[in-house]
């Protein structure tokens, strides 16, 4: 391995690095979006209860907050819950941006190793071909020895350019479509947390007079 390496030339480093980067990611990734992580089982049918039960206290919200990013969405519309509707879904459409910016962290460097790694490859075969031919001028092919450097580098930076970017371009597409799975998800179990805030506002006022 560390032959083929060497004969790869100074491009490998680049590319090796692309790997280092893209595992990195991709393992990082798989930890963070769980299901379970992001959307813990039957957490809204909780945080409704304890509103039903009126046990909701700051503790709690701070809890649910720092607990999933499905609970600092609710979070945010429970810290709300007493105002208006408008304000409401304002203040959890304004927290789900930022939970969707975390979620999407490092997919647009994976994306970016994926494109630069078949490049990198590219041009390790174009730098191969040139110093392939520059023995042609110099030494004629009389001596396949003489050529076969050139061509060892000019293939094997092809090689490890794809071996890196096809899981990378795998990976991002995959979490990719996670991501927008799971803020669906989110998005469902916020609109049934903020219609149920709704009627119970509108039954506490509708006793009232």
């Amino acid at each position: 391995m560390v032959e083929m390496v060497k004969a790869g030339g100074w491009l490998m480093a680049p590319i090796i690095l692309c790997a280092i980067v893209a595992m990195g990611i991709i393992l990082e990734r798989f930890w963070t979006l769980q299901q379970k992580r992001v959307l813990p089982e039957d957490l809204t049918s909780k945080v409704w209860g304890w509103v039903k039960t009126d046990s909701l206290d700051q503790s709690q919200i701070q809890t649910l907050h720092q607990g999933s990013p499905l609970g600092q969405i609710l979070a945010a519309g429970l810290i709300n819950r007493d105002r208006e509707r408008v304000v409401m879904k304002d203040s959890i459409e304004d927290t789900g941006r930022h939970v969707v910016h975390e979620l999407e962290r490092y997919l647009e460097t994976l994306g970016t190793v994926a494109a630069i790694s078949p490049l990198l490859g590219l041009l390790g075969t174009v730098i191969g071909m040139v110093k392939v031919f520059a023995v042609i001028t110099t030494s004629g092919v009389g001596n396949p020895t003489v050529l076969a450097g050139g061509i060892a580098e000019a293939l094997l930076t092809t090689a490890a350019g794809l071996t890196v970017a096809i899981p990378a371009l795998i990976g991002y597409r995959y979490y990719r479509n996670r991501v927008d799975t799971l803020v669906v998800n989110m998005e469902k179990e916020a609109i049934k947390l903020v219609e149920a805030l709704h009627r119970r506002q509108a039954s506490k006022s509708g006793k009232k007079k």
